[in-house]
């Protein structure tokens, strides 16, 4: 199912068209596991006392409802309801998490990126005043420590792509008014901004590109530089007056592939002050199968490169647990076909090698991956940092609180 570019998907669209069709494969009922986590954590939990922030995650459940997936789109990112289950919002309660970013908001497909983006964040808000005792809309970052402390999980508003401000730079006024908090410049392929990690010209940040930047760094919103081409990425935190962040990627130098960034772009962005999230992807292991050990590695590396008062981590994924793997990699392989198609797939993407850190999966990753770096040396206030701290230090300088 396709839509009209002059007019944007209906709320009351029941197609599942977003990186999260991986997420609706199955309709199998998950355990309520989830629930009884919160009251069950062991009392080492390494977590405790710290403030826990996924920059870059989903809220979506494996568990969709069978009449949402009845049709589907190529809309990449389209957000309905029923696709944040009970069991999602129990698992991301129970994984420790105080705060995810989420993407909404147009990525990729046929749509009117501003018509479709402003619909998907009203979708988005009607999802959080359905659960008004478990979900949070993150403005500033006292509300991630006010969803910490109240046990509930922040939501924030990330862009994945600007094509929704069109040839308008004082568009990113409307976003933030909406709430919009992280707003990612490109996605994969290039667009009027800059070039994505895609475009094979590496071309520099546009004009135009250095006014989004620049009225963006008059608003309330953290510029995200994921998914931009190199000299994109350079140039973009060389414009920008505020620190930036790169919410979920790897490191270029352990795997040599256009999705993860190179160790001048780390650099940089943390010598402006900015943040790097390390994310649970296979672009992590040179076979494509990531372990928590490739994961490791990363996030020591931008370490060293960066220094630990920038790095942190943005999964790019969810945290039940995949309850059918053969199902979930053949929709994984449907989604990778769609996004070839539509020319934004990166190397590394198909239908063999998952979308997660193999044995970091469900609603201990987080407690499992602390556990990991702790028997590895780390210290207390590092793991602060990495887990959350860094993050939440850099957006309170954007955000303004």
């Amino acid at each position: 199912m396709t839509h009209d570019k002059s007019s944007p998907p209906d709320a009351t669209d029941t197609g599942l068209n977003r990186r999260q069709v991986l997420l609706a494969m199955s309709a199998l009922p998950l355990a309520a596991a989830g629930g009884q986590a919160l009251a069950d954590v062991a009392t080492d939990d390494p977590l405790a006392g710290m403030t826990v922030v996924n920059t870059l995650g989903s809220l979506f459940g494996y568990d969709v409802a069978a009449d949402i997936m009845k049709s589907t789109s190529n809309i990449i990112v389209h957000t309905l309801p029923g696709m944040v289950t009970d069991s999602a919002v129990r698992d991301t309660l129970a994984s420790g998490l105080a705060a995810v970013n989420v993407t909404v908001g147009y990525v990729s497909g046929d749509a009117d990126p501003f018509e479709h983006t402003v619909a998907d964040i009203g979708r988005f808000d009607r999802i959080l005043r359905q659960r008004p005792n478990q979900l949070i809309k993150v403005l500033t970052t006292q509300d991630v420590r006010r969803a910490r402390a109240e046990r509930k999980v922040g939501v924030i508003y990330g862009f994945q792509n600007g094509e929704m401000v069109g040839n308008k730079a004082e568009r990113a006024e409307i976003f933030t008014d909406l709430g919009v908090r992280v707003f990612q410049l490109t996605y994969n392929k290039a667009n009027q901004i800059g070039d994505g990690s895609m475009a094979p010209e590496n071309r520099p940040l546009s004009a135009f590109g250095r006014q989004v930047v620049e009225h963006l760094n008059t608003q309330p919103v953290l510029i995200d530089l994921s998914h931009s081409g190199q000299q994109t990425c350079l140039d973009a935190a060389r414009v920008s007056k505020r620190p930036i962040s790169i919410s979920h990627t790897g490191c270029r130098a352990l795997v040599d592939v256009p999705r993860n960034k190179t160790d001048e772009e780390l650099r940089l962005v943390a010598e402006k002050g900015g943040y790097v999230g390390i994310y649970f992807m296979p672009f992590l292991a040179k076979d494509g199968h990531a372990r928590s050990e490739h994961l490791i590695q990363h996030l020591e590396h931008a370490i060293n490169v960066c220094g630990e008062d920038h790095v942190g981590i943005g999964t790019d994924g969810a945290t039940s647990e995949i309850p059918n793997m053969a199902e979930y990699l053949k929709a994984q392989a449907d989604y990778v076909a769609e996004r070839k198609r539509q020319g934004i797939a990166a190397p590394g993407e198909s239908g063999t090698a998952p979308f997660f850190v193999t044995d970091l999966t469900g609603p201990e990753q987080f407690r499992k991956l602390a556990r990991l770096l702790k028997k590895k040396g780390w210290s207390t206030t590092r793991l602060e940092k990495v887990f959350g701290e860094n993050f939440l230090r850099v957006a309170k300088e954007v955000w303004g609180a």
